[in-house]
């Protein structure tokens, strides 16, 4: 199956040391991380194991 590219808005916030991010588009999908590079990589997982698990959800649904 070929990859699709998509583009989401990412909201990052700084609480302390920590930065976290979450994205309107992909409810669930939260990202945090000690620098704004570690949390966008936790973010962008985190959207990935989401669409995943849409995907496989959506398979299990009779037709």
């Amino acid at each position: 199956m070929p990859r699709s590219e998509s583009r989401v808005t990412a909201t990052i916030e700084q609480e302390g040391p920590w930065f976290i991010a979450y994205c309107k588009e992909v409810p669930g999908a939260n990202g945090q991380g000690r620098t704004r590079e570690e949390c966008l990589t936790s973010l962008h997982q985190a959207i990935l194991l989401m669409q995943a698990f849409h995907s496989e959800e959506s398979e299990k649904l009779p037709r």
